[in-house]
């Protein structure tokens, strides 16, 4: 992996937690242009994240040159795409690491449990446990849609500012997947100011008609990601919510606590 001169002296340095600085500042800086939107000039950066201007760009000349940072015509730097091959498969470990809870929602709730993640625009999900009952929900892992018309998609977006979600609406339209879809984005962030009361998330009919789905978010995951069950209509009622609810809150700081700790020993 190419690396300039600069930068290995850079490595000779000894940050406060007893990494190697420059790897951290890297990091730091890939993270700040993932929050700006993935692209940014050097002045953003330095602004946003209190390091010099030379510092700045020889870190991004390294990252260039490794092909995780891509510079624009505009001089401007963008997330470049070796970062996708390490995307896809981080998001396909975090699927592995979550299976055994959700397994977990299964045999206490009955009902089929998912994860998914917000992925740019749209919902992904990338692991799922079926319930045991003969009719059950199915969703294939791997599957994107849109966060309007889902739970888990309330949930990850229950904590944004309202103005980006309306940009985020704005973007991927609120197409209606059935008549109970919501298709306004004063809706939508009436959905979510419910969500932030509720401490959960409700599909109610609004991706499939007879389908229900609560969903929570995982606190403090190192991506936004969401846990959720999904029955019939007719399983997923009001009475089982009240019980179900406390589950998925449950599961989901285990499973937060979980990764945390596999975080701290890496």
């Amino acid at each position: 992996m190419p690396t300039s001169s600069a930068s290995t002296t850079d490595t000779a340095k000894t940050a406060p937690s007893g990494g190697v600085q420059s790897l951290e500042r890297a990091f730091d800086l890939l993270e700040r242009m993932a929050d700006a939107g993935g692209e940014v000039g050097l002045s953003e950066l330095s602004a946003s994240s209190g390091l010099p201007l030379p510092t700045i760009h020889r870190l991004m000349r390294t990252l260039v040159a490794c092909g995780y940072v891509r510079q624009q015509s505009n001089r401007r730097y963008a997330l470049g795409p070796r970062l996708i091959r390490l995307g896809e498969s981080a998001s396909r470990l975090l699927g592995t690491w979550a299976r055994p809870y959700l397994a977990r929602l299964v045999e206490e709730t009955g009902e089929t449990a998912n994860m998914a993640l917000l992925d740019g625009d749209e919902i992904v999900y990338v692991a799922q446990v079926p319930s045991k009952h003969s009719m059950r929900m199915f969703t294939e892992v791997g599957r994107r849609v849109l966060p309007h018309s889902t739970g888990v998609g309330k949930a990850l977006l229950a904590h944004t500012p309202p103005e980006e979600v309306r940009a985020l609406l704005a973007r991927t339209g609120m197409p209606a997947a059935t008549e109970k879809t919501i298709t306004t984005p004063e809706g939508f962030l009436d959905a979510l100011e419910q969500v932030r009361r509720a401490g959960y998330a409700v599909d109610d009919n609004e991706q499939e008609i007879g389908v229900r789905c609560l969903a929570v978010s995982v606190p403090n995951s190192p991506t936004a990601a969401a846990v959720s069950i999904s029955g019939p209509a007719g399983r997923v009622t009001e009475e089982a919510t009240e019980k179900i609810v406390p589950i998925l809150q449950e599961v989901a700081r285990d499973l937060s606590a979980a990764l945390a700790s596999t975080a701290a020993q890496a």
